[in-house]
């Protein structure tokens, strides 16, 4: 058996198949742990949800921040698509239903006490230990499956922006949510601004990439993301982050959690869209 961890999808469903071939991937004897994005801006969400879902327990992704797009296109009233948005086949789909209950079931966080990994789309503040990203992600999941159209009517927008100003569960939901699909950059006591995406070293003090901090108190796990496409492959003991810009023209990239010295297999895509989106 091989684990497998593989960046952001975003509905490129050719170049999947293709990495999957060039691994030797069997459902029946190895596993895919997936960082989250599983559709949108690629061509073909609705062939990745339908073959992740096909997979069961072969492969475990968490929710990112366009999974959640998706989701809220789907239960909140007049909510409307963004420019560059591919997921008009998924809501048009006879399976749409299942598949987007399916979705919904997804954590947003993957703790693996045997491997020493934790799986999220984006990021961790440095505050945070593994005991409160879980709790707090856990408070987050209960309340979007308990009412979904609520809850994601109420999670969009960058505030607050830190905890320590989350006044209502409320807050505390969206700022789970921001951290854990949409960060990148904070500052030392865990303060966030989601309007930076741009590739580390063009940041202005005192704001810094959330892994770079070196009081973080999550220090008993390596943390497994995506989301960030310009800071693309990053591979370290503490640090395995996967977005290779697969839907801006780079490639779809594959580690071996079970082999270190194995070297990252990348499928390269082509551009289906131009870079920028989040």
């Amino acid at each position: 058996m091989s684990r497998y961890a593989i960046g952001d999808i975003q509905g490129c469903f050719a170049p999947l198949q293709s990495l999957l071939a060039r691994l030797g991937f069997s459902p029946d004897r190895d596993q895919l742990l997936l960082a989250g994005d599983l559709v949108n801006r690629g061509p073909q969400s609705l062939q990745v949800l339908r073959f992740v879902r096909s997979l069961g327990a072969a492969a475990r992704t968490v929710l990112g921040n366009h999974d959640l797009h998706l989701l809220a296109l789907h239960h909140v009233a007049g909510r409307r698509p963004r420019d560059g948005d591919t997921l008009d086949e998924v809501l048009a789909a006879p399976d749409r239903d299942a598949l987007l209950d399916w979705l919904l079931e997804q954590p947003l966080a993957i703790d693996d006490a045997a491997h020493r990994e934790l799986l999220v789309h984006a990021g961790v503040i440095p505050q945070w230990s593994r005991e409160e990203v879980l709790a707090n992600a856990r408070a987050a999941e209960t309340a979007l499956q308990a009412d979904p159209s609520a809850f994601l009517a109420a999670m969009y927008g960058n505030r607050p922006a830190c905890w320590q100003d989350a006044e209502t569960p409320m807050d505390r939901h969206r700022f789970t949510v921001n951290v854990l699909t949409r960060l990148r950059y904070c500052q030392a006591d865990g303060r966030i601004d989601l309007t930076l995406k741009q590739a580390p070293g063009s940041e202005a003090a005192p704001w810094r990439p959330w892994f770079e901090h070196e009081h973080r108190r999550l220090r008993d796990r390596r943390i497994i993301c995506g989301h960030w496409s310009t800071l693309g492959l990053v591979n370290r003991p503490d640090l395995l982050a996967l977005d290779t810009g697969c839907v801006w023209g780079g490639a779809l990239t594959a580690v071996n959690l079970d082999d270190p010295g194995a070297p990252p297999v990348q499928e390269p895509c082509a551009a289906c869209q131009s870079p920028g989106g989040d």
